[in-house]
């Protein structure tokens, strides 16, 4: 992959573990400044902190609760006043409140879009008010600031029992695509990532469990997986110049989950 031609400032939101995580160290390992945010696992924050300037990067912790404009403000604030400018946004926070539709509360409802979706909209309206006023720099055709929005294959994939989860990813879906193409003349860059299964803290009774990861897999066409890094490499190809002409796509990382995996043997 092609290096950009200056260091980049790359804040990723719900950082301290998991996904974020793992696309954190990977922007520290290419020597970004990394402004890892976190809302409620300082340790895992700070773990994160510490990977990245192993790996050749800098950064700095930063608590905000994404779905409340004000922490969201603040944290963007804390980002320029530390590195000048940003580069890139990962929108990645988000959570699950499980249940089935007739007994879920208007609570698990809303803490669900709240960060999964009203969060992502307050951290991507802050940025673009950031790359709209930030000097260009280098050649003029190139973007002068990027978002990635860290979806799901649930964006396309109804999910019984987690229809907050599915209606905030499909939301992030369209959130997307209408911020790209609104944008887009002012050239700044807005791309989606949708993992499938991907093994972090908050499916390890699926994984680490052998009967539920052998159903798990009837899932899976390309029969293992998957891992932060998979997500990661995705998220450095579209920061980067190599992805320049990408804009208002979705990239699924999922090892073939959104194929019809029951159609692999002629249905």
């Amino acid at each position: 992959m092609a290096a950009n031609s200056q260091k980049q400032t790359v804040l990723v939101t719900g950082a301290s573990s998991g996904i974020g995580q793992g696309v954190a160290i990977a922007f520290g390992r290419q020597g970004a400044n990394v402004v890892i945010n976190y809302r409620s696992d300082e340790e895992g924050a700070n773990e994160t902190l510490k990977q990245v300037k192993d790996g050749g990067g800098d950064g700095i912790v930063v608590k905000a609760d994404v779905g409340d404009e004000q922490q969201v403000r603040q944290m963007f604030e804390k980002a320029i006043e530390t590195f000048g400018r940003l580069h890139v946004l990962v929108n990645n926070a988000g959570l699950q409140k499980d249940n089935t539709f007739a007994a879920m509360t208007l609570d698990e409802w809303n803490k669900v879009i709240d960060t999964n979706l009203t969060g992502q909209f307050l951290c991507a309206r802050e940025a673009i008010r950031h790359f709209e006023t930030q000097p260009t720099v280098g050649p003029e055709e190139k973007a002068v600031g990027n978002i990635i929005f860290m979806s799901s294959v649930h964006d396309i994939i109804p999910w019984s029992g987690h229809v907050n989860y599915a209606s905030s990813k499909g939301g992030i879906l369209m959130l997307m695509k209408s911020l790209a193409l609104e944008v887009a003349p002012k050239k700044i860059r807005v791309n989606g990532i949708s993992p499938g299964a991907i093994a972090t803290d908050i499916n390890e009774d699926v994984w680490s469990d052998e009967e539920k990861k052998k159903e798990l897999m009837k899932l899976i066409p390309y029969k293992r997986i998957g891992v932060p890094e998979d997500i990661a490499k995705v998220a450095l190809f579209l920061a980067s110049d190599d992805s320049d002409y990408i804009t208002g796509t979705t990239i699924y990382v999922d090892g073939g989950m959104t194929l019809y995996p029951g159609f692999v043997d002629n249905g």
